[in-house]
């Protein structure tokens, strides 16, 4: 887990498909995946946030919690979205960051989503770790959804 993962959103970027799927290089596997270096370092400060927020869009903030609208009408769709989907929430992330530091929240990042197998990052989207579990991958038709939901 490295801070310039994690988006001004909340986002842990290193848990995302198309991250993981680049990071392992799943094309040469035959699973066709969009691939993304993270937000930030794509310098697009935020995938979800940039349109909707001039303060992400135009790096004014470095996170949301910054912000004194925390959480604004987009973040908590957002969340709403991840919380009941993905497992993670936004603002719990940035609640986390801010009250007690960057290198906690990496640190409790990397237990939650360590792969008790083989210690490899489970993916926040579908709960699979991209190391030892790829024939899981390659057989799921819906990419973007846990098993038990």
């Amino acid at each position: 887990m490295e801070e310039i993962l994690i988006a001004p959103c909340g986002m842990n970027c290193a848990l995302c498909s198309n991250y993981l799927a680049m990071k392992h290089d799943l094309r040469k596997t035959g699973i066709l995946k969009a691939y993304c270096a993270g937000c930030r370092p794509r310098g697009k400060n935020c995938a979800f946030m940039k349109k909707s927020c001039e303060l992400v869009g135009e790096g004014k903030v470095q996170y949301c919690f910054e912000c004194p609208d925390l959480p604004c009408r987009r973040l908590k769709a957002l969340d709403k979205r991840y919380s009941t989907k993905y497992r993670m929430s936004m603002i719990e992330n940035l609640t986390f960051i801010k009250e007690q530091g960057m290198d906690k929240f990496l640190k409790k990042e990397e237990k939650k989503w360590r792969c008790p197998e083989c210690g490899g990052t489970i993916c926040c989207h579908n709960g699979i770790c991209y190391t030892c579990h790829l024939e899981t991958l390659k057989n799921k038709k819906l990419k973007y959804r846990w098993e038990d939901s």
